[in-house]
């Protein structure tokens, strides 16, 4: 069910999770992993969407990421609609990719960080702070503590990454935002205006930390966005803030 494939030098590495044998695949998303992740931090959330038919496939944390995900969004042999997947710091790279023309039927925005300076700050910029920041569901916890980069030398500098705002306006194709009601590192009352002005629908998920997908809340998240999906499919109407 699950590959990895690296295609070129320049490429940065995934890992995909198709959906099962019997079924015909009903979309691709495209995920992009945030901060020191890895493609393996989203094995319960890849499985569970693949399960309705979803193809996903997460791109590594790595400077060569926004280039492949752009080039796997532009890969008419992958099933369509194809959904850009943001995660964090990720989410800020599928905004970029939006804006600058990437082939995205409809964009996913999971602890979007909105407030201008080095994440990490807030809660210490160690790697075991932030993770408690990020969820509160012990499974996670252990994934994260094995499947993420701690950085360098046991350092969080690589998971510190200097972030500019938002730039306003509406994204132009139908985005879903999710995002925890208790984000210690992208406060809800600091993001919700900022999804707001990008025409995001946004799901605000009671209690939920920052690793939205994957927190305690992850199966009524996995819901709602498969729920996105599937009125995407049939052309109903998206519903957006004003």
């Amino acid at each position: 069910m699950t590959v990895t494939d690296p295609t070129t030098p320049t490429a940065a590495a995934i890992r995909t999770w198709s959906e099962p044998e019997h079924l015909a695949p009903r979309g691709t998303l495209i995920l992009v992993v945030g901060r020191g992740e890895t493609p393996e931090v989203y094995q319960r959330f890849g499985s569970r969407i693949a399960a309705d038919a979803y193809r996903v496939i997460a791109v590594d944390d790595d400077p060569s990421a926004p280039a492949t995900a752009a080039a796997l969004l532009a890969d008419h042999t992958l099933p369509g609609p194809r959904v850009l997947v943001g995660v964090d710091a990720g989410a800020l790279t599928a905004v970029e990719l939006v804006r600058s023309g990437a082939a995205a039927d409809a964009v996913v925005l999971a602890g979007l960080p909105v407030v201008p300076g080095p994440l990490g700050q807030a809660w210490g910029g160690s790697w075991e702070t932030e993770i408690a920041a990020r969820t509160a569901c012990p499974n996670h916890r252990g994934v994260l503590a094995r499947s993420a980069r701690r950085g360098l030398g046991g350092s969080a500098d690589t998971l510190v990454l200097p972030i500019a705002p938002v730039t306003p306006g509406v994204l132009g194709v139908p985005t879903l935002a999710v995002h925890g009601a208790a984000d210690p590192i992208s406060p809800a009352a600091d993001a919700l205006p900022v999804l707001a002005g990008l025409g995001a629908e946004v799901t605000v998920v009671t209690d939920g930390l920052h690793d939205v997908l994957n927190d305690v809340q992850h199966r009524s998240v996995a819901a709602t966005v498969i729920l996105f999906l599937e009125r995407l499919r049939s052309g109903s109407t998206v519903v957006r803030p004003a």
